[in-house]
């Protein structure tokens, strides 16, 4: 039976020229490669070489059979060239899921980023709810979720990235934006944007209204923070909103004021437990985490 070292000899005699040389290629013996060539020869049913005036000579059969050992050498080095890829996180592929808020800002900066860095891997991005993340996650149906708090599961592997406030975003000439932090007795008489009562985010807002909550006015109620900030822009009124996704884009014109007292909420990074991480993955998580803590 034919193995790979018998053609890895022949090989490299044919690329020498010689046993010597091929020796040499190969860090073994001259009669280490005589013995292997003979076995070859032996295997195929074929003389391969003549000797010549003292010099090496292929026969037309084992000229005919060089082109198709050339391309099993070639795939043997285009394996090694994408492990070397795939080990250095040039290739690969992964999916993350995120609640929407992340996903437009934080996940889709650091996906951007890493496309233009490595344009041979390939990313899934989807945004959904938390509860669905959370489900995509354990059932391996994505690779990475990213979320806010809380998250219970002992079928996930949590993480902490950073800390996002609860802020008001308002134009940059408004009267309260050139207070360094907003007061929610300070937004007595404007008109307000927050989120739906059913939101995932809603009771952070509830809880920063204490007992001003039938003083202030929410004119408009809304489920995902691009949808505040929009109606914000448009005038619509002042916007109480998580802070990541603001901070993830630009709004000339605009600010996002932090709000007294500081209202936090950590961002989660989910992983299902015991899974395989693979280079890539590894690579962009360290992007997420640094740039989360940029945020």
């Amino acid at each position: 039976m034919i193995n790979l070292r018998h053609v890895e000899v022949f090989y490299a005699v044919m690329r020498t020229g010689s046993v010597t040389h091929a020796a040499r290629l190969l860090n073994v013996t001259q009669p280490a490669v005589s013995v292997t060539l003979r076995q070859f020869e032996t295997r195929l049913k074929l003389r391969l070489f003549e000797r010549t005036a003292g010099r090496l000579v292929a026969t037309p059969e084992a000229r005919r059979l060089m082109p198709h050992v050339g391309e099993i050498f070639g795939r043997l080095d285009a394996i090694e060239r994408m492990s070397q890829d795939l080990a250095h996180g040039v290739l690969g592929s992964f999916s993350v899921a995120a609640t929407p808020p992340l996903c437009d800002g934080l996940v889709v900066n650091c996906v951007a980023q890493f496309a233009r860095k490595r344009p041979h891997v390939s990313v899934g991005i989807q945004a959904t709810v938390s509860s669905t993340v959370v489900d995509r996650v354990i059932s391996g149906e994505v690779d990475l979720g990213v979320v806010f708090e809380p998250v219970v599961s002992a079928a996930i592997d949590v993480e902490e990235l950073a800390m996002a406030t609860i802020g008001c975003v308002m134009p940059s000439k408004h009267r309260l934006a050139r207070k360094r932090s907003i007061e929610m007795s300070d937004l007595i008489g404007e008109r307000l944007i927050t989120y739906l009562p059913h939101a995932l985010l809603r009771p952070y807002i509830d809880h920063l209204l204490g007992d001003l909550k039938g003083a202030l006015q929410f004119q408009v109620l809304c489920g995902h923070s691009s949808t505040a900030i929009a109606l914000a822009t448009e005038g619509a009124g002042l916007a109480l909103i998580e802070s990541t996704l603001f901070r993830a884009r630009s709004h000339p014109g605009f600010v996002l004021k932090p709000l007294k007292p500081t209202m936090n909420l950590k961002i989660l990074l989910l992983r299902p437990i015991r899974a395989a991480r693979s280079n890539v993955i590894e690579d962009f998580v360290q992007m997420l985490r640094e740039r989360s803590t940029q945020a």
